[in-house]
């Protein structure tokens, strides 16, 4: 196969001209309306099938334009958060059970047109990386149409971590990076969670945003990010939308023996692959969703969505927010018709990786339009919560500065010295 020939990545799509600004405007709504009134914010546990299976818990999806090159996409996922210092080697590996998945949508349905899927290999010691695989796939998924593998960056529990392992693929030009960050969501939960009560009382109480305290500071995440040269993702030409959702998945048989030689247990996992959790646009399910059907949306698909499954709960979830006519259409028709997917302008320039930013910024390019690490997207959930008054959490950006370069996520938190008082986390 012929790399260097951008048409042999091309997808042959049909063309569907979709109105940016209007996109923009509703995929916001989509991510702007948390009425749940115990959440986790973003995806962090935010159903009990995931909540007891960390490996394959899905916390937050990212896809932006490289700011350095608007050429490339980067996408990004993260797992298993919560991940304090002092538990750096311990809780440092992917699991080898879990194939994750970024599906990508650009013919304007609810149906994956390919995909990226990585594996891991087991952890064979705390000090040594494991070995990634990153296979691309079409719509088919039978044979990829490239893979490399790639390192993963190992832990420490040194004051200092360790520099990012970041590998490019040489015939791609695909880049790859996974290890521990500092978890890049910034959220107030303990606040908002205040502020929704009052708002399901009769009574919204705004000075509930006031503690100003983010709930993920300190605490580290497992993330995947990749670069990948815009036109691998990309359908046809005269659509320059694209739409991505993060996917885990196990196989459906996986059994435990015990070998008596050596005395150890081994693991073994085989058979059809079945879906774990998704995630796309933030606070579909953490917010939309009722508490009985969490786990069956993690489940589902967005051809799901697109038939109507969960449209009269997130209907329903929107009224009882206060949330106007004008919204509850704008959302119902994105999240029903669509599905799930965090939507994607190619043709929108972006020079920066969000931070200092918010929806009301004049020329700004973020979150509704993909999702940058920066982004403030509680502020826009809020925003439109209130159906587009300005309000805010009082927590505006990152506890960490965001690096300038792939994969723009900070390095994580080491553990401390004494005589130093650890104020990193702020519950």
């Amino acid at each position: 196969m012929n790399f260097d020939n951008k048409e042999t990545y091309m997808f042959h799509s049909r063309s569907r001209k979709i109105a940016a600004a209007a996109l923009a405007l509703m995929a916001g709504i989509a991510i702007c309306t948390q009425p749940a009134r115990h959440m986790k914010a973003a995806d962090h546990a935010e159903a009990t099938g995931v909540a007891g299976d960390p490996g394959a818990d899905l916390a937050d999806v990212f896809a932006f334009l490289d700011p350095n090159d608007n050429s490339k996409v980067v996408l990004a996922l993260d797992v298993e958060g919560f991940i304090v210092p002092s538990e750096l080697l311990n809780l440092s590996f992917f699991s080898p059970d879990v194939t994750y998945r970024f599906e990508i949508e650009n013919t304007g349905d609810a149906r994956p047109d390919a995909s990226l899927q990585v594996t891991f290999s087991p952890q064979t010691a705390r000090n040594a990386p494991q070995t990634a695989t990153i296979r691309f796939f079409d719509r088919d998924r039978r044979r990829p149409l490239w893979q490399f593998t790639a390192p993963t960056t190992v832990q420490t529990l040194n004051g200092s971590p360790n520099p990012f392992v970041v590998t490019t693929d040489p015939k791609t030009d695909v880049s790859f990076f996974a290890g521990l960050t500092d978890d890049p969501f910034y959220f107030d939960i303990v606040g908002f969670n205040r502020f929704v009560s009052s708002v399901l009382a009769g009574k919204p109480d705004p000075t509930r945003l006031q503690r100003g305290r983010d709930s993920f500071a300190g605490y580290n995440i497992h993330m995947i990010a990749l670069s990948v040269p815009a036109f691998m993702l990309r359908g046809q030409p005269s659509n320059p939308i694209i739409g991505i959702n993060g996917v885990t998945l196990r196989s459906n048989v996986a059994v435990r023996r015990h070998d008596e030689r050596n005395g150890e247990d081994e693991d073994k996992s085989n058979g059809k692959l079945v879906q774990v959790d998704r995630m796309a646009t933030p606070a579909v399910n953490t917010a939309l969703i009722p508490f009985p059907r969490k786990n069956e949306y993690n489940s589902a698909t967005p051809e799901d969505d697109a038939a109507g499954r969960f449209a009269n709960d997130i209907v329903a979830t929107l009224k009882a927010l206060g949330t106007n006519d004008t919204n509850i259409g704008i959302l119902a028709n994105v999240a029903v018709v669509k599905g799930d997917y965090l939507r994607l302008n190619l043709n929108t320039k972006n020079s920066s990786a969000g931070e200092g930013e918010n929806v009301t910024t004049p020329g700004y390019t973020g979150f509704p339009n993909g999702r940058r690490p920066g982004d403030d997207t509680i502020d826009t959930l809020l925003y439109f919560i209130a159906n587009q008054q300005v309000i805010g959490d009082n927590v505006n950006k990152n506890d960490v500065a965001l690096p300038t370069i792939f994969p723009f996520f900070a390095q994580p938190h080491q553990p401390l010295e004494n005589p130093i008082i650890d104020d990193n986390t702020r519950n």
